[in-house]
């Protein structure tokens, strides 16, 4: 299984983004998407069913603000992002888990087997 991940950028605060991941291969039960500043621990964003009925997580600074979904024909997992602030600039992962995570696995990076390259996302005016 091969990720990448494209959309990201500068942006001014309160602006949106739109992150995806490209999965090519067999890519398993569950998409998330990790985001990571230099010097701190990898943090959960959000993660998706491919199947089952495509349930959806969201770490609670991502609630409201962030939507991610799926595009099965394509195989694509998009993050979107609106209302950015400063404090979302990180460097962003997606990562893919060969089974269908529960919400307590979902937020683990080791639950996840693949993952992407990394996408920059700044924050600012």
């Amino acid at each position: 299984v091969q990720l990448q991940a494209s959309g990201g950028g500068l942006v001014q605060p309160g602006y949106p983004l739109r992150l995806s991941c490209a999965a090519s291969g067999r890519t398993g039960g569950t998409m998330g998407w990790f985001r990571q500043v230099s010097g701190k621990e990898r943090e959960f964003v959000s993660a998706i069913r491919w199947s089952g009925g495509g349930g959806t997580f969201y770490a609670d600074f991502a609630k409201g603000r962030f939507t991610i979904s799926r595009d099965n024909a394509k195989n694509v997992v998009y993050l979107q992002m609106n209302s950015l602030k400063p404090e979302d600039t990180a460097v962003y992962y997606c990562a893919a888990a060969e089974g269908t995570l529960i919400a307590s696995s979902a937020f683990s990076d080791y639950r996840y087997d693949y993952w992407g390259q990394g996408t920059q996302v700044t924050v600012s005016s």
